[in-house]
């Protein structure tokens, strides 16, 4: 075997074994975000059927502050709780995003500022975000995350 057709086969196996990692195009970058905010305004406004559908039954999410682990019928439950006491949402922004993409799974990083308003009175939370999405059956799911409220000093 030449080298040269060495080296191509080279070239070819290495490009295999790094296609899980390699970068994806603008368009399903913008897809991944996309879904990312529809989980985000489907929980604020209680969107239950958008939420079952983005967040699986298999689901985990750990939140700031709170020491149970929820799964999905937690995140439908304080969802309408949120609504039901009159909860909306004012503001959401993504100030850092980055995201990683191993194959079909993309996790992001990102900071996190919401401002919301119940019974009148409006606040703002910020904080950090891990947030995992993974393809099934070709659509973006969102299986997982963790929030925190760290602020810089």
């Amino acid at each position: 075997m030449s080298r040269r057709v060495r080296m191509t086969i080279g070239i070819c196996v290495l490009g295999l074994l790094m296609a899980p990692r390699m970068a994806y195009g603008q368009d399903e970058r913008a897809q991944i975000l996309k879904v990312r905010e529809s989980v985000w305004r489907a929980w604020f406004a209680n969107d239950t059927k958008a939420l079952e559908r983005l967040v699986p039954a298999d689901a985990i999410v750990i939140s700031s502050d709170e020491a149970k682990w929820k799964n999905q019928s937690d995140i439908l439950r304080t969802a309408a709780e949120f609504q039901a006491e009159g909860g909306k949402l004012i503001r959401l922004e993504f100030p850092r995003t980055e995201i990683q993409r191993f194959g079909d799974v993309a996790i992001i990083w990102t900071s996190y500022l919401v401002e919301t308003e119940e019974n009148g009175k409006r606040s703002v939370s910020s904080g950090r975000a891990t947030e995992i999405f993974v393809r099934r059956n070709g659509e973006w799911v969102n299986p997982g995350w963790h929030t925190d409220n760290f602020q810089p000093q």
